[in-house]
């Protein structure tokens, strides 16, 4: 069977339109962000509008548990949907839910958004304190269920310190190299080497405020960046996480900036100017446009089985060996 295609980031608002993009562009597997700054109980009504999705569209798309799930998703022809949270507000103050969520197909974890959390340091913060007392025992709880430590909101010291305390690989499922475009959210060269010395992944995102020359940015000056990065960390260690955030209005930049902490706009990745989406390159709109990244990375000298792999041959070896309990 073909190596599968793998997104591990999106917060797209979900469609029909966009189940079946997903498709034509013959995605096999999504991590989709099931919570940004909900509660438990919020988080569950968040699982049952999936569920409805499930039942309404079962011939395209399905919820995925396991790396298994990918080569069925392959099989029968639809996309496994994974579910995450960029944050770790539905664990509330309580380690026994870090379970529950992964027995309810949670898979991926932030430990945080861009604040300080109870479990780390988000990368907006003026003093990075790295894990906390409960940090350390949630990524242990994490390491034991089998949930993915996902660092990509966190600030250095918290990563670091999340990357040295996990027994298992973590992930930055969504940035780019800090030495490619210095933006807050993207990672330093110590933190990738960290990452990827210890079994890894980063997956590289395509959201604008992200990229190199943002909206402008090209197609060639992205794959360049991605094979610089191979040469420094190891193609094995990368994927894609696009943080597609497809059809969704300014409105929820805001619910993501501000959740419920703030009472005026945090603009985080830029100025005010920037408080809305911004409009994606050109090279990439929907699920439909991966097979331009692939020939992409072709173009800049990847190989055919390195380009498999950074599109989702190595999230798929990443998923079968993070997403089942310690025995």
């Amino acid at each position: 069977m073909k190596t599968p295609l793998i997104d591990n980031l999106q917060y797209a608002n979900w469609s029909e339109t966009i189940f079946h993009q997903m498709r034509a562009g013959g995605v096999d597997a999504v991590h989709v962000t099931i919570a940004y700054h909900e509660s438990f109980r919020e988080m569950v009504l968040n699982l049952e509008s999936f569920n409805r999705w499930f039942e309404r569209f079962p011939e395209i798309i399905f919820k995925g548990t396991s790396a298994a799930d990918v080569r069925l998703a392959q099989e029968t022809g639809r996309t496994a949907i994974f579910f995450g949270f960029q944050n770790p507000s539905p664990i509330e103050d309580d380690i026994g839910l870090v379970e529950i969520c992964h027995q309810l197909g949670v898979r991926f974890m932030q430990l945080t958004y861009n604040n300080q959390s109870l479990l780390a340091t988000g990368c907006y913060e003026d003093d990075d304190t790295g894990l906390t007392r409960m940090g350390k025992q949630v990524v242990q709880e994490m390491n034991r269920v089998g949930m993915v430590v996902d660092m990509s909101h966190s600030a250095d010291r918290s990563t670091l310190e999340a990357i040295d305390h996990s027994r298992r690989p973590i992930a930055i499922t969504h940035a780019n190299p800090h030495w490619w475009h210095p933006a807050l959210r993207n990672k330093s060269d110590e933190v990738l080497k960290a990452l990827t010395g210890r079994g890894g992944i980063l997956g590289f995102s395509v959201y604008p405020h992200h990229l190199k020359d943002g909206s402008a940015c090209t197609l060639q000056s992205f794959c360049e960046m991605v094979a610089e990065a191979a040469s420094r960390y190891g193609a094995e260690h990368l994927g894609i996480g696009t943080d597609l955030c497809q059809d969704q209005p300014d409105s929820i930049v805001e619910w993501m900036r501000v959740g419920r902490w703030s009472k005026v706009i945090d603009y985080g990745e830029g100025s005010a100017n920037d408080a809305g989406f911004p409009p994606m390159p050109n090279w990439f709109n929907d699920n439909r446009d991966f097979g331009k990244i692939s020939q992409g990375l072709l173009d800049v000298g990847f190989s055919k089985m390195e380009m498999d792999g950074i599109m989702g041959g190595n999230w798929y070896d990443f998923y079968d060996a993070s997403f089942g309990a310690v025995k």
